[in-house]
């Protein structure tokens, strides 16, 4: 079984930058696609970036240019690097686990305050 665990979550200003990692238990993790998801209050769940157990990666139209997925499978984490962050960013982010057929595994969320 897989366990995630996120981290590097907190307040910035607008403007600013975090980096959220998300490290992952077990021996399968460069097999895993990996996502980080985000929940706004009072809004749905939504998909803000992806990752491939290979190298091709994907983006909400709200970050392109702004956030940066990536991987280390030595270190079984996977990344989010986010530049220029909004207040619209505000949200618990999730980082979330796939290999289908076998598994689906979501972290606890990490809270990111941008203020104005």
């Amino acid at each position: 079984q897989v366990h995630l665990v996120e981290s590097g979550g907190g307040l910035v200003q607008a403007g600013g930058s975090l980096r959220l990692s998300c490290a992952a238990s077990g021996s399968i993790f460069s097999m895993l696609g990996m996502d980080w998801y985000r929940q706004a209050p009072g809004k749905q769940r939504e998909l803000v970036a992806s990752i491939s157990s290979g190298v091709y990666t994907n983006y909400a139209d709200s970050v392109k240019g702004r956030f940066t997925i990536s991987r280390d499978n030595a270190k079984n984490t996977v990344y989010l690097q986010m530049n220029s962050l909004k207040p619209e960013d505000t949200a618990v982010y999730y980082c979330h686990a796939r290999r289908p057929g076998h598994l689906e595994v979501w972290g606890q969320g990490t809270l990111v305050t941008v203020s104005s």
